[in-house]
């Protein structure tokens, strides 16, 4: 059994991911165990290991958080990087701000509100939503979009949270909804749709 342990303590977001994702690439790997130092690059971590076709376990101590991931030899390999769904045209729209527009900071809250709540127009084209920066605002507690996102998440379209940002915010244990996720994976999102639309 091949076994490997990296310390990400101090790193962050996106470099735990691609920390362990190179090593992964070099060399096939039966046991890995990641030490990181805060809550969004646990749950990274965690997330990128399960897609990469390991059993995740975590235990916190007082020096952080060790996520230990183990698979069996036929599953050693490259990463798993999921795709979308062939038949989809595979939007993907940017919301990294809670506003849409300036000028009045109300008029914008509404307008947001109507553009997420309009989105279901586009159909199964849909494919994902992903939040940053002041867009995180909008995934958390109380949020005037909640209902919308959720139903939004019901009809099968994904919605990915950036978790440095939430942890920035303050707001990465307030998210309500959508998969907390790192740069890597916004970047590959954009890689593979066919068209972004950026709310920034």
């Amino acid at each position: 059994m091949k076994e490997e342990r990296v310390d990400c303590r101090g790193l962050a977001c996106p470099a735990p991911v691609l920390k362990v994702k190179d090593l992964l690439d070099r060399s096939p790997v039966d046991r890995i165990t990641v030490w990181v130092d805060n809550p969004a690059s646990k749950e990274n971590v965690s997330r990128f290991l399960t897609r990469a076709g390991f059993q995740v376990q975590v235990q916190d101590d007082a020096q952080g958080f060790a996520v230990i991931g183990s698979r069996g030899a036929e599953e050693a390999g490259q990463v798993f990087v999921p795709k979308a769904d062939a038949e989809s045209a595979r939007i993907l729209v940017l919301v990294g701000t809670a506003r849409l527009g300036s000028g009045d900071d109300v008029l914008g809250a509404k307008l947001m509100e109507n553009f997420l709540g309009t989105l279901k127009e586009m159909g199964p084209a849909l494919w994902r939503l992903v939040f940053l920066n002041g867009g995180v605002h909008l995934t958390v507690e109380g949020s005037p979009v909640l209902d919308i996102l959720k139903n939004l998440e019901k009809d099968k379209v994904s919605l990915l949270v950036c978790g440095t940002c939430l942890n920035h915010f303050g707001l990465l244990e307030k998210k309500a909804v959508g998969e907390t996720t790192n740069m890597l994976d916004i970047v590959t999102s954009m890689q593979l749709a066919d068209r972004v639309i950026s709310l920034t």
